[in-house]
């Protein structure tokens, strides 16, 4: 059995994957523990998971402001300060970080007492602590296709985004009837992220009514502190019953995207994995602020793979005409299936799993031998 410590903490993105990883070392025997921040959706998340041992540890986000960058240095101080006593009682065989600003401490305290670390990035293009804090690590997960050059003693790992299991591909009956949404109306469900998206809230707002009118329900996620549990009843142009359901959280996020005929949603890593994983087509609205704007380049990733469309969040006006162009083209919802099945393939849980076990075990990674090609040689 080998220790782990999970650093995943700050927004949804970093936390669920740390969870979903923390579960599967969990079965395999390890005592694994997960720091996380103090934001409430770390809070909330967690409460599902009485198994894991968790950890709120100092920190803020990093922010070029002189009020913010003092209070980012102050909080990663006592990060610092935390994790050293932390890994000096714990003393794990490896830590292991997800991005995001409760890595920059624990992952500084394991190069200081000497823990192997490895960084996991999701997003085509790797945040800043990735960047930075990838200098002092062993191991380094990155998606497909993606490269970070320059780091000496860096094994890096081609990998996706660990999902939690309960984010499963239910049958579309039984998620609708989980639900409670009609089984004969098509289903638009709207996703800002964990921390939920005001512009997207505002243009369900304003397009909620005309969607029913056309029979399409909708089913919103506001965010934490961005609205109510609400239930509207709207009709249809035929006089049908149409709802609309809002939550400012969902801890059903397998159901809700079975359930769904399309995702409008913004284009972070997990969200994006979580939609592979369940096999729903979607119109991505990146969100414009996201840092080096990644978000950008993992929609037009999405996108280039067959899994939906990418809008800009300054055409959201175009929005509404999209969707029922895409919610009413059988074909094309099927084909967006049909290529998220596709690239819904690869056990990227199990494939960290094992390489960070061997890590804790400090056993060298295989060398890939290079073959060159056979030649026929002339008569």
């Amino acid at each position: 059995m080998s220790k782990f410590l999970i650093a995943c903490g700050g927004t949804g993105g970093h936390l669920a994957p740390g969870i979903a990883l923390a579960e599967t070392m969990l079965e395999r025997g390890h005592d694994v523990r997960l720091f996380i921040s103090r934001k409430k959706v770390d809070t909330r998340l967690v409460e599902k998971y009485p198994q894991l041992t968790t950890t709120r540890v100092p920190g803020l986000p990093f922010g070029w402001r002189p009020d913010v960058m003092a209070r980012f240095v102050i909080e990663q101080g006592r990060g610092l300060k935390f994790s050293l006593s932390y890994l000096r009682n714990f003393r794990p065989d490896a830590v292991i970080g997800f991005g995001g600003f409760t890595n920059a401490g624990v992952t500084l305290a394991a190069r200081l007492l000497n823990i192997p670390i490895a960084l996991h990035e999701a997003n085509r293009v790797p945040g800043r602590a990735i960047r930075v804090l990838s200098r002092v690590a062993q191991r380094l997960y990155l998606p497909p296709g993606v490269r970070l050059p320059g780091r000496l003693g860096l094994r890096v790992r081609h990998t996706g985004l660990p999902v939690r299991r309960e984010v499963a591909c239910l049958p579309r009956e039984a998620a609708r009837e989980l639900l409670g949404v009609n089984p004969l109306q098509k289903l638009l469900v709207i996703m800002g992220g964990s921390q939920g998206s005001s512009p997207l809230n505002k243009w369900v707002a304003e397009n909620v009514a005309a969607l029913a009118a056309e029979g399409v329900q909708t089913w919103c996620v506001t965010g934490l502190g961005k609205g109510e549990n609400e239930v509207r009843e709207f009709r249809s142009k035929s006089g049908a019953k149409v709802g609309a359901w809002f939550e400012p959280f969902t801890d059903r996020v397998g159901a809700l995207l079975s359930a769904a005929d399309l995702v409008v949603s913004r284009a972070g890593a997990g969200t994006l994995a979580e939609l592979v994983r369940c096999e729903t087509p979607a119109i991505l609205i990146p969100y414009p602020e996201a840092a080096d704007n990644h978000q950008w380049a993992n929609a037009r990733q999405f996108e280039q793979q067959g899994g939906g469309l990418v809008i800009d969040q300054n055409s959201l006006s175009l929005l509404r005409q999209e969707v029922l162009e895409v919610l009413f083209n059988e074909w094309l919802v099927h084909k967006f299936r049909e290529n998220l099945h596709r690239m819904a393939t690869e056990d990227a849980v199990n494939t960290m799993a094992q390489d960070l076990e061997e890590l804790a075990l400090r056993i060298p990674p295989q060398r890939h031998v290079r073959h060159r090609p056979v030649t026929a040689s002339t008569p």
